[in-house]
């Protein structure tokens, strides 16, 4: 063990001079074409998937998935600690009927520190329930989004100030002789789920930002791909340019993550780089994170955003991500409160279902799907629980008070 733990501190020596020089070709002619092929995106369109049509032949193994957090937990370490079988076997039945085939989850380095036995029986839980519905997992081990995984900050459950957790804290992140819990609870993932078929693949960090946690997800990516079995490994990046400075260091799969696009445009430019990227790099790239088109601000910056564009809008992208060969994961299954505050501050709610199985909108859930005939109750209410969010924004609790059948 203490030969493995600190092999991950060391930079790899396994990728030759002659294989680093070819890699730097390729990422370099990669980042140059994207760019004109962007600005001429409208030549060549992936053409929107017809609803009640069949999926094109290259896009049915794909990844066509969702991010899943149960809707209550306000965080990974509280998904891990509260979870509860019955309410995982319903949430993917819901996933099983948009005709999905993966779900990215978070694991909880923090919630393995205090009790590691129940970690592994509940994920075992969750693999097994998926397996049972033709659903295959994509697990995010460590996490560059959120606050710090104080005592405090874990337990938060207020709709106003819960929010994701950085995972390790950003103390451990900056000193490299604390890295040891972190290398041995990546060797407690890797020997037991490392050749595991019920895994598209382990995404050893999500959105590493920052020069100290990109050297702590470069560290931990190489200590993974030493270890590594039949699992794919993949980072987060929230664009390419972020995915792809992993390759050296083992990565498989690449990511970006456009949430919030701004138009049709952009949607198709975001496909176009990915497909040419997966060309010219020889390596997947799937679409991780992906929500609306909002054709005012984003939701990230101070601007506010424009008439009902907090609210869920799938069917504006579903149809293109549905057509174009790269695997991709909408956020999120559940109807819940945007999962980091810069967004929830500004009212943004995503997510298909409630939890008594109504739908937040039918046209969302039909677009997703494909299916014409998809049924449903269509509530387009706040849930209960989450209601101290609209009313700190003067937002209505209802937006439509019809129900569809």
């Amino acid at each position: 063990m203490i030969n493995r733990v600190k092999s991950g501190l060391h930079i790899d020596r396994y990728c030759t001079t002659v294989n680093r020089r070819r890699f730097l070709r390729r990422s370099i002619a990669a980042l140059a074409a994207i760019g004109p092929v962007t600005a001429a995106v409208g030549a060549e369109k992936y053409p929107a998937a017809p609803l009640g049509g069949k999926d094109p032949e290259s896009t049915r193994l794909l990844p066509y998935g969702a991010i899943y957090i149960p809707a209550r937990a306000w965080n990974a370490y509280q998904m891990w600690q509260h979870y509860e079988p019955d309410i995982t076997q319903r949430d993917l039945r819901f996933a099983h009927s948009l005709r999905l085939n993966g779900l990215r989850v978070w694991l909880s380095y923090e919630f393995w520190l205090k009790d590691s036995a129940a970690l592994q029986r509940r994920f075992a839980h969750f693999l097994n329930s998926c397996h049972g519905v033709g659903i295959k997992v994509l697990p995010v081990l460590f996490e560059g989004d959120g606050v710090e995984p104080t005592a405090a900050h874990i337990a938060d459950v207020h709709p106003l100030t819960a929010s994701d957790l950085l995972s390790p804290s950003s103390p451990v992140v900056m000193n490299p002789r604390l890295w040891h819990g972190a290398l041995k609870y990546l060797d407690w993932f890797m020997d037991h789920y490392r050749n595991d078929q019920r895994l598209l693949a382990v995404e050893v960090q999500n959105e590493p930002w920052g020069l100290a946690r990109h050297r702590f997800a470069q560290a931990m990516m190489r200590h993974a791909a030493k270890h590594r079995g039949t699992a794919a490994l993949s980072i987060g990046g929230a664009n390419l340019k972020q995915s792809m400075a992993f390759i050296d260091a083992g990565a498989d799969i690449l990511q970006t993550h456009p949430d919030f696009p701004a138009s049709v445009e952009a949607v198709h430019r975001t496909l176009r780089g990915s497909i040419l990227a997966q060309k010219s790099l020889k390596k997947p790239v799937w679409i991780t994170e992906w929500q609306r088109i909002r054709t005012g601000a984003s939701g990230w910056g101070n601007k506010e955003l424009n008439g009902n564009q907090w609210e869920p809008d799938y069917a504006s992208m579903a149809p293109m991500i549905r057509a174009a060969p790269v695997g991709s994961f909408f956020w999120s299954l559940m109807l819940k409160p945007a999962w980091l505050l810069a967004q929830r501050h500004k009212g943004t709610l995503n997510g298909v279902f409630h939890e008594d199985g109504a739908v937040w909108s039918l046209r969302d859930a039909r677009a997703i799907s494909g299916n014409t005939h998809f049924q449903a109750v269509e509530r387009k209410a706040w849930p209960r629980w989450a209601r101290a969010i609209p009313q700190s924004l003067g937002m209505p609790l209802q937006v439509n008070t019809s129900l569809s059948n």
